[in-house]
């Protein structure tokens, strides 16, 4: 990516990367070091170059090393023995996603951890009535003698059932070809949750349309649910598809909005890349002030 110049002295001009995420409440890059440590490089090299300021320099007898997520400066002490005499160029340094790109991977993990929890139950429901259509006379004959031995064969229990007796018996009544397509349905739900669930983890926007087309076409159900049955669980659900498609239809720019993909992208390479790095960089010879004591990974 072509590095961006400097704005002349006394303008000003939003930057990318660290100085536009100040005014977000909850900071991606910090909340990724938290758990993963910061990105570091050159923390093995013996000498430092000129054109090493953007992530290492030197001040004061101490050597300081910049996260290329977060931006937070770190004082070291230089390697004894060094691994190697200088920090790899730019070219050879892979950046960790900052900003928008972040922000994005972040998001979606969470929306495909969601859709998993739902590929596994959906999962295990079609396979556990496939099993019962199965066997649905051997069961019907034990659960009404079950029933029958603890409440009597003639109690007013059996005649009118209720609760989850009522709803054992409903099922156990139920059709073997009812059962079988109900399963069927269960089953290629959970394989839409788990393609779903597999293109969010890895950031594909075939699977955020997926995701925004599906989650919309069940809304309808899930309101009528709510209307004739309403429980904390079905409200929690409807708020968290709600959710997921509002930001999917506006943060993802689906079908053209807000610019569509072309616009994704641009925000997306304004807060990464090496320009970004380099709008947040204190000027060479500034002596860093340290930002955070998190845990270090990466670097070479």
């Amino acid at each position: 990516m072509t590095a961006q110049a400097r704005p002349p002295a006394g303008t000003h001009q939003p930057a990318p990367g660290i100085h536009r995420r100040r005014r977000r409440q909850l900071h991606y890059e910090l909340l990724a070091c938290g758990v993963r440590g910061h990105e570091l490089v050159g923390q093995d090299a013996a000498e430092l170059r000129a054109e090493d300021h953007l992530f290492a320099r030197e001040a004061d007898g101490l050597r300081w090393h910049r996260c290329l997520r977060c931006d937070s400066w770190l004082a070291l002490t230089p390697p004894d023995p060094a691994a190697r005499r200088h920090p790899p160029r730019r070219e050879e340094i892979a950046l960790p996603l900052r900003g928008k790109a972040l922000r994005d991977k972040v998001v979606l993990r969470l929306i495909a951890v969601n859709r998993a929890f739902h590929f596994v139950v959906l999962g295990a429901l079609g396979v556990g009535l496939l099993v019962f259509a199965a066997h649905q006379s051997e069961l019907r004959g034990g659960f009404y003698r079950v029933l029958s031995d603890l409440q009597g064969p003639v109690s007013a229990s059996t005649q009118h059932p209720h609760g989850l007796v009522s709803e054992l018996q409903k099922l156990l009544s139920a059709q073997v070809g009812t059962l079988q397509t109900v399963a069927a349905v269960a089953l290629a739900y959970a394989l839409l949750e788990g393609a779903e669930a597999f293109g969010l983890w890895y950031q594909r926007r075939w699977a955020e349309y997926l995701t925004f087309l599906a989650t919309t076409a069940l809304l309808p159900l899930e309101v009528y649910e709510l209307v004739h049955r309403l429980s904390p669980f079905k409200v929690g659900a409807f708020v968290i598809n709600v959710a997921v498609v509002i930001y999917l239809l506006r943060a993802k720019r689906l079908f053209g909005v807000h610019g569509g993909a072309a616009a994704d992208l641009a925000e997306r390479e304004r807060d990464s890349g090496w320009a970004a790095v380099e709008l947040a960089t204190p000027a060479p010879g500034t002596r860093p002030t340290a930002t955070a004591a998190l845990p270090a990974s990466g670097g070479g």
